[in-house]
Formats: structure tokens, C-alpha cells, sequence
């Protein structure tokens, strides 16, 4: 299983954010910190959100996160497009495919949380994250 799923980023209200948007969706809200995987460049960012996801019954899938100081932030062009699942082949794939003239800001490779990941901006400059899922045991 593959999903697209939207990923918007914030300056320092991730969490204030996704927290009201479960008020409006409702489902289970999964956050982590920069500080829980060792991320945080910035000691005074360790409790800002790496990643967090909500989960909706209906099937709605809605990621976000803060911008580290370190990366900018520009209003308006928060919004990256996020690739997920199980299926590495496939996944593989898109990555090989949206790489053609891209800028690889993170190469594919394992991660700090165990899945691989990595991030690229297209030749027509979409931001784009894929995280292939480990197999768990």
C-alpha cells in the first residue's frame, strides 16, 4: 500500500495546529520531537515537532511539522507532497522517476527511526518526501 498524503510545515506551532486540526477531523494524532531522534541542531528546538501525523477513521491522512531555524520557512510554500507505504519496489520507483533533474535535498537511506527516507525538490519545484516503511518484527 502506497498513500499521498498532504505534509504542511510550520514555524513553531505544529502542534497547536495539528492539535486543532484533530478537534476538526477527529482520529488519533501521532507526534515526535526533534529531541526524540537526536535532530534537534538547535538545543531550544528540541521540543518543536519533527514530524506528526493525524489519522482519521474516514481514511483522511494529514502530516505536519516545524520548520528548524536552520531550513527556511516562507508563508505560502509550507506544503510538501509526501509518499509513504510498504511497497519499497514501487516506492523506489517514484523516487528514481522524480529525481530526474531534481535537487536532492536528503538522499534515500536508512533513518534515525528505522524506515528509509528521503526528500527532493522536482525539476518544476514541488518538494517531495518518501519514507519506505521497515518491516517490523
Amino acid at each position: 500500500m502506497i498513500r499521498l498524503n498532504p505534509y504542511v510545515h510550520f514555524k513553531g506551532n505544529a502542534r497547536e495546529a495539528m492539535e486543532f486540526y484533530q478537534s476538526v477531523f477527529g482520529g488519533t494524532l501521532n507526534i515526535s520531537t526533534f529531541s526524540e531522534y537526536g535532530m534537534a541542531d538547535n538545543p531550544t528546538e528540541g521540543n518543536k515537532i519533527m514530524h506528526s501525523q493525524l489519522e482519521a477513521a474516514n481514511g483522511l491522512v494529514f502530516m505536519g511539522s516545524d520548520t528548524p531555524s536552520h531550513m527556511a520557512y516562507q508563508p505560502g510554500a509550507t506544503i510538501t507532497m509526501s509518499l509513504s507505504g510498504t511497497d519499497e519496489a514501487q516506492l523506489r520507483g517514484y523516487w528514481d522517476k522524480l529525481a530526474v533533474g531534481a535537487t536532492i535535498d536528503q538522499p534515500l537511506q536508512a533513518s534515525p527511526w528505522g524506515d528509509h527516507f528521503g526528500m527532493l525538490t522536482d525539476q518544476y519545484g514541488i518538494e517531495w518526501m518518501v519514507n519506505i516503511t521497515a518491516q517490523r518484527t
